[in-house]
């Protein structure tokens, strides 16, 4: 069986302007609502988890690939959607956890890492062996020799095939991701000063490398499904800042990729991009649009004008409010694992970094248990008790319209899916052009008369 990607990256490189959103998250809200717009828009729902989310010792969600594909089905079966439509994604999957471990500690991890995945029945596989590992030698800027990047990748990519063929019950080949220009896994940056754009010389480095290395080690039928390469375009965000694309910073890179059959770009980092920035970029072959930050800073903003509204409306009767903007500050305080190397400056701004910054590092803290207990509590006073429409607008004025308009019911659950719903509806603007269907017309079946 065909790997669903070949047909938008055919389709793409055939001239047609379209691509793929990957939404970057273990959020349940966000994944969801990412089932919610595909199915609404008619395109593929492409589901990522990053290395460090989930590992076969279960990242920092706790999850092994195998948990986080159940995960993610059972998600796809409360939204109705198609469970064929689903292309599960493993990103930067490679040695990143392991860095600070002797190199075949690290790849050895690494492999077994690929295995759980491939078992699990992901179908899109980043191959990311860029980070050095302790022992190794390092370029300027802490880069990686090249050569030793494509030994490791072909390594993994040895692993993830062997993997594949050995299960019975994988029907679809993966495809593969390669590039050694990445972002850090997470997104944001804590400076905007140096961003390095990738120049054509490095992306024909390293498909080049990648492609005799491949060879060299008989993987010349995986490299035919290598679909795209991980380039910075001159895209990036930091904790206040967001750099638009523009297209002559990127210079000659749309050129340079038209020349290689069956590839495109993937780009991380695109969180917080105009419409009109992530279309030029999928005419400019970034064809995989990733986003992760963005939504989860939606669904935040989203809760935040929630609690809102929850302390205006019920904060002088005697039904208890949730509390959730002051809990979540004193948890992030107590547990400063996941921002403090992150966020600088005073005391002051600090405490805005950790409400507001565009690198939401906040994302982490939504899964702790005190914190999941005072969003079910203001989801459930917002229940029992609908929010004035005078609030609405107020808090949430493009909900409080779609309210207006009947698309929505005014609850809790549906006011947070719309606002997260409006940054996804922008990807698959971005990668549909002209409102081209993504998902044949043969495939458009609920998850629950498959």
């Amino acid at each position: 069986m065909k790997n669903k990607l070949i047909d938008i990256i055919t389709a793409h490189k055939n001239g047609r302007p379209v691509g793929i959103c990957s939404v970057c998250s273990a959020n349940r809200f966000v994944i969801k609502a990412a089932f919610d717009q595909a199915k609404k828009d008619n395109q593929y729902a492409l589901i990522e988890s990053t290395s460090n989310q989930v590992d076969q010792f279960g990242g920092y969600t706790g999850m092994a690939p195998q948990n986080f594909r159940d995960y993610v089905y059972d998600l796809a079966r409360e939204m109705d959607f198609p469970a064929e439509n689903i292309i599960l994604g493993g990103d930067h999957l490679g040695p990143n956890v392991w860095q600070n471990e002797p190199a075949d500690r690290a790849i050895e991890n690494a492999v077994e890492q690929i295995k759980a995945y491939i078992n699990a029945g992901y179908s899109k596989i980043h191959l990311d062996a860029s980070m050095p590992l302790l022992g190794d030698d390092v370029r300027e800027h802490h880069a990686l020799d090249p050569q030793l990047c494509a030994e490791r990748a072909a390594q993994l990519c040895l692993t993830a095939e062997k993997a594949w063929k050995n299960n019975a019950d994988l029907k679809t080949p993966p495809v593969y991701v390669i590039g050694t220009d990445v972002p850090i896994p997470g997104g944001a940056v804590d400076s905007l000063d140096d961003m390095h754009v990738t120049t054509v010389d490095e992306v024909n480095e390293t498909i080049d490398l990648t492609k005799t290395t491949f060879r060299k080690h008989g993987l010349e039928d995986a490299w035919e499904r290598v679909v795209a390469v991980v380039v910075q375009p001159g895209v990036e965000f930091s904790n206040l800042s967001v750099i638009e694309y523009d297209p002559e910073r990127c210079g000659q890179l749309p050129e340079a990729i038209e020349q290689r059959e069956r590839m495109v770009y993937e780009a991380h980092s695109t969180d917080y991009q105009t419409l009109p920035s992530l279309r030029r970029m999928v005419k400019d072959h970034f064809a995989i649009l990733k986003v992760g930050p963005e939504l989860t800073f939606a669904f935040r903003e989203a809760l935040f004008a929630l609690a809102g509204i929850e302390e205006e409306w019920l904060g002088g009767s005697q039904t208890k409010t949730s509390g959730l903007i002051p809990l979540i500050e004193n948890v992030m305080i107590e547990y400063p694992r996941y921002w403090a190397k992150h966020y600088h400056g005073s005391e002051a701004q600090k405490a805005f970094a950790r409400k507001y910054s565009f690198s939401d590092r906040i994302r982490y803290y939504w899964p702790y248990p005190q914190v999941q207990q005072a969003v079910a509590l203001l989801i459930e006073n917002l229940t029992r008790h609908s929010p004035p429409l005078t609030l609405l607008s107020q808090y949430l004025p493009f909900q409080y319209q779609a309210v207006r308009e009947k698309a929505i019911a005014n609850t809790p659950l549906e006011l947070i899916n719309h606002k997260i719903c409006q940054v996804l509806q922008r990807y698959n603007q971005a990668v549909s052009i002209g409102g081209i269907d993504i998902v044949p017309s043969s495939k458009k079946r609920s998850a629950r008369e498959g």
